[in-house]
């Protein structure tokens, strides 16, 4: 297999796995009717909708905000995309793949809600005080294995990527 078809199937399975536990939760498991579900001591799924970008930075749900995290976001699955078609290494392609699929999935639920869907919450109790992760979902979980994947090939691959 080439590494371009690794890194395509790679951001068609992100894609599909996102947008079906989305779709799942949502839909077929109600999470948004039952509140938070303790799945265990520091693991909890929980709706939340990030009308955002990562980590919920920027707030804004208005029409003009959105349009716009959507066309960056569109901007930088193209780049990325260009950058996956003339990457040599496996690693580099998949993660890029990753990447790109995560970003879609988001992309998605942008288009169909106005906000990305997040559900994933780790948290720990320390001396009565509960610290908690950011919500997050698959897409999210993809993006963040991409970036790992490529500063890996970065700094310990032969070659390594180099962005366009």
């Amino acid at each position: 297999m080439t590494p371009l078809r690794a890194g395509i199937l790679s951001a068609i399975g992100t894609v599909i796995l996102d947008q079906a536990s989305k779709l799942w939760l949502l839909n077929v498991f109600d999470l948004a009717h039952r509140g938070v579900v303790r799945v265990t001591p520091f693991f909890d799924l929980v709706l939340a909708w990030n009308i955002g970008i990562s980590f919920g930075w920027l707030q804004n749900d208005g029409q003009a905000a959105q349009i716009a995290l959507m066309a960056v976001k569109a901007i930088a699955v193209i780049a990325l995309a260009i950058w996956m078609a003339r990457s040599h290494t496996l690693l580099a392609t998949i993660a890029l793949g990753l990447i790109i699929g995560g970003a879609i999935g988001n992309g998605i639920d942008r288009l169909a809600y106005g906000a990305v869907v997040d559900f994933a919450l780790f948290h720990i109790d320390i001396g009565g005080n509960t610290y908690n992760w950011y919500v997050f979902n698959l897409a999210d979980v993809a993006i963040v294995a991409g970036v790992a994947g490529l500063l890996y090939d970065s700094f310990l691959g032969v070659p390594a990527a180099k962005a366009p």
